[in-house]
């Protein structure tokens, strides 16, 4: 099967104990323009096992540094709009590890196949607010109102670690993944902004300010987000003010 290319990306990073995250590229037309810009997949490391959310293929290097992490045992998509990458690593630990069951893939009901993608991955694990976790000590946000599926994972540990796709983005400054066009369009339309809600998926997504309400009076201090740098310490405070500002939420 031919897979989207691995793309430049950076070395995986130890943001938390047992918890890191890779920075790599995302090339493809959106608006009728080519765009080039940065995304994040998370990595979470439990008795060897390794949970990859919002994947993102590495090369060959980023592949073995990632090996020596642990065993792929769980792929979570929390987005709709991501997916680019999940089957190729389902097919590679599939067929690293003898068997097809033996990697999980986790998604929300109803969501679909990236348009990016030629084939829809096979779910396994279907997340909810109440059923099973990819991990231990974790628990769901699911946006109630959007018109495609989103859900946050938060991690119950250094005090709550939210970790999010598109919805919660923290891209305070264009990095080395970006083109100079996308730069330019995506300062247009304010993407560049710290503990920001993303513009493209509040565009497509249309979200009521319910949702944020909701995600207001959760607990946590830090943000690992699909697009921007780590949020840490004042997360929660920081996004309850971008609440406010877009939707009129109490801070």
């Amino acid at each position: 099967m031919n897979f989207p290319e691995a793309l430049a990306h950076g070395d995986i990073k130890e943001v938390f104990k047992d918890v890191f995250m890779v920075t790599g590229t995302m090339r493809n037309e959106f608006f009728g323009s080519i765009w080039q810009f940065s995304r994040n997949m998370v990595i979470v490391r439990e008795e060897g096992r390794l949970t990859l959310i919002n994947s993102v293929r590495l090369n060959d290097a980023g592949l073995a540094k990632l090996d020596e992490l642990g065993t792929v045992a769980n792929i979570v998509r929390i987005g709709d709009m991501h997916g680019l990458d999940d089957r190729f690593y389902l097919d590679r630990y599939a067929s690293r590890n003898g068997s097809t069951d033996s990697v999980n893939f986790w998604a929300l009901p109803d969501m679909g196949v990236d348009e990016n993608s030629t084939s829809a991955p096979p779910v396994n694990k279907l997340l909810s607010i109440d059923g099973e976790m990819p991990l231990s000590n974790c628990s769901l946000f699911v946006f109630e109102t959007t018109k495609r599926p989103e859900a946050i994972l938060r991690l119950d540990r250094d005090g709550g670690i939210m970790i999010a796709c598109d919805a919660l983005q923290n891209w305070v400054e264009p990095d080395e993944f970006f083109d100079a066009a996308t730069i330019e369009k995506m300062r247009e339309i304010g993407f560049f902004t710290p503990a920001g809600v993303g513009p493209a998926w509040i565009q497509g997504n249309e979200p009521q300010p319910g949702d944020f309400e909701r995600l207001s009076k959760m607990s946590f201090k830090h943000v690992l987000c699909g697009h921007g740098e780590p949020l840490l310490e004042t997360a929660q405070a920081d996004f309850k003010n971008t609440f406010q500002r877009l939707f009129g939420i109490a801070s």
